[in-house]
């Protein structure tokens, strides 16, 4: 490695400020790769001083140990869009460290579908496939052609199909193989004709008296900021529940046998009045999907609970909030304390959609962490 890269590479950086949640340590070393021959040079400090290793995205869904990330912390800060265009269709490239909302935006303004949905989702675009992110029934995989990827094991780059990518709900290869892989880009596919995708309730009846043969990507994207701003899921600096991950927990998605029990079980405990108050949406064949945010409420965490200086969102039953002067320590003990709730009334063990940096070993239950090795002795040089 060269001195300019070692020089380049800091130590005891703060991380809070670099996160949504503006919580945790400092990372025992840092550093930000703008290109591959960085990224290499990095990767190669990590595995000679045999660092650990985690990646930092845009941070808008990391929490931070309050004792900071032990070894080498990388920010990817790999910039580029190139947008191709075809008959009906254009695809775009764009690189990880992008930010995702200003990519929706410039595709809204071209016109095209595909990422209106996803308008106002925080953090940076080489996330999107590694939690298939998605919000207002479109998900990443419904438009990913590719994924560029370079592999830590071999030290290979790669384009990956979408389908190598695994993708499904908050999940992919990418999540259920932390350490192997780092995103370098990615390939989406928009349409020129498509138009507007209703699947989300809320969203549908935001464009009712709307002539859907009208409308277009701006009017969704416009909709959705605003179902988005009413619930405080847009990054405002000014808004008490702004220092957030967004939705702290994953919805649910269960077997009809195992809805059927727990529906049953909530209605003798009296959490449920009636078996159709049960928010549930068809999922994979014989599972559904329900609502998360509905079981927290329905546990007795209602909006605006507070816990010092964390608490839950006053708009969202399903954020988990820093109101600043706190802890990660704190925030982790609400959602301890939500998992058993939910768990006590509705038999269902909530999953935290966040990943974990600088923990040894998960925090909560489902939790996955973000440091990707342990130790990078097996790492082969690049």
């Amino acid at each position: 490695m060269s001195r300019a890269t070692e020089a380049a590479i800091a130590r005891d950086v703060p991380l809070a400020a670099k996160t949504s949640l503006g919580l945790g340590g400092p990372a025992q070393h840092f550093v930000a790769a703008a290109d591959l021959s960085q990224l290499r040079a990095a990767l190669d400090f990590a595995r000679k001083q045999q660092l650990p290793l985690t990646l930092l995205g845009g941070g808008s869904n990391l929490v931070v140990a309050d004792e900071g990330v032990a070894g080498l912390v990388l920010g990817l800060a790999l910039r580029g869009v190139d947008w191709e265009t075809h008959p009906t269709t254009v695809r775009v490239r764009v690189a990880a460290a992008e930010v995702l909302d200003t990519v929706v935006e410039a595709s809204v303004a071209r016109g095209l579908w595909g990422l209106e949905c996803l308008s106002g989702i925080p953090g940076l675009v080489g996330a999107t496939p590694i939690q298939n992110v998605g919000a207002y029934g479109r998900e990443v995989s419904d438009v990913l052609v590719s994924v560029e990827v370079l592999d830590l094991q071999s030290g290979s780059h790669e384009v990956w199909p979408a389908a190598r990518c695994q993708l499904g709900y908050r999940d992919s290869v990418f999540r259920r193989q932390p350490g192997r892989y780092v995103v370098l880009a990615v390939t989406f596919e928009l349409s020129r004709n498509a138009g507007p995708t209703l699947r989300y309730a809320e969203l549908a009846k935001t464009l009712a008296g709307s002539d859907l043969n009208q409308v277009q990507p701006d009017a969704v994207r416009q909709a959705v900021l605003g179902l988005r701003k009413k619930k405080s899921m847009l990054l405002d600096p000014s808004d008490e529940n702004g220092r957030s991950v967004g939705s702290f927990f994953k919805n649910p998605v269960v077997s009809e046998a195992q809805c059927e029990a727990l529906t049953e079980r909530a209605l003798a405990s009296g959490h449920l009045k009636t078996a159709q108050e049960l928010p549930r949406y068809p999922a994979s064949a014989g599972e559904v999907k329900l609502a998360a945010g509905f079981l927290v409420e329905r546990s007795g965490f209602v909006p605006g609970t507070r816990r010092g200086t964390v608490g839950i969102s006053s708009r969202h039953a399903l954020c988990l909030v820093h109101h600043g002067g706190g802890r990660t320590a704190y925030l982790l003990a609400l959602a301890q304390e939500v998992q058993a709730g939910v768990h006590a009334c509705f038999g269902v063990q909530l999953v935290p959609e966040p990943v974990f940096a600088g923990f040894r070993s998960p925090p909560l239950k489902g939790a996955v962490l973000a440091t990707w090795r342990r130790s990078v002795d097996a790492m082969e040089s690049p």
